[in-house]
């Protein structure tokens, strides 16, 4: 069961179990004075990849690989710099080879954006895509958007 898209509710970080913070950086803004909305997808692959890439996690066992296929953001309040903010992310969905998160990006407590976001798992040598295994889900069970059943 997919949980529920809640694109036109706000988002509260504490439903967000995987957290990290970063700077504002001042090459992230565009000539309004604030955070250019591209800068926003690298602000939320900072959380795919911080998270998926540690190997303490067991999230990416030797010869497979996560690719992201699918990025929806919506942006929700102008961030800009200096300050810094505090990046959530939660599973919302398992499918057979891919993992579906929502991700936020709060600043001095507000919600500024959201994605939802999709990572297929793949094969390092054929390049196609590779079935989720058991050991893989349940290593991401820490991760698991509040609310989520885990179906």
């Amino acid at each position: 069961m997919n949980a529920p898209a809640r694109l036109d509710s706000t988002p509260r970080l504490e439903d967000f179990p995987y957290r990290l913070t970063d700077n504002v950086r001042f090459a992230d803004l565009d000539p309004n004075q604030h955070v250019n909305n591209a800068v926003y997808a690298t602000y939320f692959e900072t959380g795919r990849v911080t998270l998926m890439k540690d190997r303490s996690y067991g999230l990416m066992p030797s010869g497979v690989t996560w690719i992201m296929v699918r990025l929806d953001m919506h942006f929700r309040a102008e961030l800009r710099w200096p300050g810094t903010i505090e990046m959530g992310l939660g599973v919302v969905k398992f499918g057979r080879t891919s993992v579906t998160f929502d991700q936020v990006v709060f600043s001095a407590g507000v919600c500024v954006a959201s994605a939802r976001s999709v990572s297929v798992l793949l094969d390092e040598i054929t390049r196609k895509p590779t079935p989720l295994t058991d050991d893989i889900m349940r290593s991401f069970q820490p991760w698991l958007h509040r609310g989520f059943d885990g179906k």
